[in-house]
């Protein structure tokens, strides 16, 4: 018999870390809907055919296929084999799997809107909290099953959305107490740049590679360029202007004037309008007196949806674990559903690592693992009666209550309260009955009173 185990790559959550996560997501979710964002949720399954195609090369990759099912079906052996050959070549097939786990929450909302775009009214905001999976290699900060955080605004290109959805990123973080980063760049630029080096079909080349920046450094990211066919002039020229510059500018938002000229740059015509709308949105969230904002010129994010401003956020430097948050406008995600012209942007957060963040540097507060308020002792099946009476009054004025589930030793009921962190022990014995009185003890300060008990309420509800 094997020893229980569970997949590499997903956790079980005790009561102590749900209630810790969701601590995060309330609050994530209190600040949505102060914005006017509805929720949202879709299947955990899609049509394979669905999210192929719309991640690039590596994310198709960590897609987690769903196999037919039956497959082992006589009719249906010839088909699978088939299809197993083919996937065997990196290659899909129908006859193997039509399915897969969605890899993130973008792609199903841009689903869900062009499936749904004739009813719903415009602006569309929504907010959608759920689990997502991916085929990575499981590491600190990283796993196969984590949940997603995502607030869109479809229907919209004011570039006031991005300064909202900027924010909503500064007032969750301030309201947990993480210190953040909030990294700013616009897709344009980078694509006025492959243009400027003449390399505009291969921007989805240029943004992954520039996007493992923080994780394999400048040098390595130029040798995968050169790997892929980039000249040493043009790795040259991207090394001047995205990684130089963007030593520059990081300490420097608002000041951006020196990337509007040069000949070069000024040729471009989408390089110009990506510093544009870089500066517009800087301007709006100046208004906003949002302090943590940087230009950072190397963000890329690799996903080949994006089209225009492009955002992520930084966690604190002294907890090694990246980004805990990201996002961009996709000017024409629905598009690959046949429903052209619905412009949108998004960002997400990364609840697991936010919560890595937190339990690192202690930033929770200590009273989330109170649950049950009182502990009503069992002190023989009499009393035990009359106690659960007076315990159902409790949780009718909200009172969270527990009867310990049998008559033992007061040392083991002690024990129980105050290991589930029970602030208040209550006991009724056979004189407390005759009095109708019962003793109270706050197990945190060790103060014990014998109280009526119709003033039992007032006594514990604070």
């Amino acid at each position: 018999m094997s020893k229980p185990s569970i997949p590499q790559g997903t956790r079980d959550f005790s009561a102590e870390v749900v209630r810790k996560r969701n601590y995060i997501l309330s609050t994530i979710k209190n600040v949505f809907e102060l914005y006017g964002f509805q929720p949202l949720e879709t299947p955990a399954m899609e049509n394979l055919n669905t999210l192929m195609g719309k991640y690039g090369e590596e994310g198709d990759r960590l897609i987690f296929k769903i196999i037919n099912n039956g497959i082992n079906d006589p009719k249906n052996i010839d088909k699978a084999k088939a299809g197993f050959e083919k996937v065997l070549e990196g290659k899909s097939s129908p006859d193997l799997t039509e399915r897969a786990l969605k890899y993130d929450l973008t792609i199903p909302f841009a689903r869900y809107v062009a499936m749904n775009h004739a009813q719903l009214t415009f602006p569309f905001k929504r907010y959608q909290i759920q689990p997502v999976w991916r085929a990575d290699r499981p590491q600190k900060g990283r796993y196969r099953e984590f949940t997603q955080c995502d607030a869109d605004v479809v229907g919209s290109k004011s570039l006031f959305n991005e300064a909202e959805l900027i924010n909503i990123y500064a007032t969750v973080f301030k309201k947990l107490g993480i210190n953040v980063i909030i990294k700013i760049n616009n897709r344009k630029i980078l694509s006025g740049i492959a243009e400027i080096i003449g390399e505009t079909e291969r921007i989805i080349d240029i943004t992954i590679e520039i996007d493992k920046v923080d994780k394999i450094g400048v040098s390595a990211v130029k040798e995968n360029l050169l790997n892929k066919g980039f000249t040493e002039d043009q790795v040259s020229k991207l090394n001047d202007f995205i990684f130089f510059h963007a030593d520059r500018i990081l300490s420097n938002v608002g000041h951006i004037d020196f990337l509007k000229g040069g000949s070069d740059y000024r040729k471009s015509e989408i390089f110009q309008d990506g510093i544009r709308e870089l500066e517009e949105v800087i301007n709006l969230s100046d208004r906003l007196n949002i302090n943590n904002l940087k230009i950072d010129l190397s963000l890329a994010r690799g996903l080949n949806y994006y089209t225009g401003t492009i955002l992520e956020v930084q966690a604190p430097t002294e907890v090694k674990i990246g980004s805990i948050g990201g996002g961009g406008r996709y000017d024409d995600l629905t598009s690959l559903f046949d429903v052209p012209g619905i412009p949108g942007i998004g960002i997400s957060f990364g609840v697991d690592r936010m919560y890595d963040v937190m339990e690192e540097l202690k930033l929770f507060p200590e009273n989330l693992q109170v649950s049950t308020k009182a502990l009503f002792f069992n002190m023989g099946e009499t009393e035990s009666l009359f106690a659960f009476g007076i315990m159902q009054q409790l949780r009718g004025k909200g009172i969270a209550c527990e009867l310990y589930h049998e008559f033992t030793k007061i040392g083991k009921q002690f024990t129980y309260a105050e290991k589930k962190n029970i602030p208040y022990a209550i006991i009724i014995g056979s004189k407390e009955m005759e009095e109708n009185n019962c003793v109270v003890k706050n197990l945190a300060t060790g103060v014990q009173n014998t109280i009526a008990l119709d003033k039992l309420f007032n006594e514990i509800a604070n």
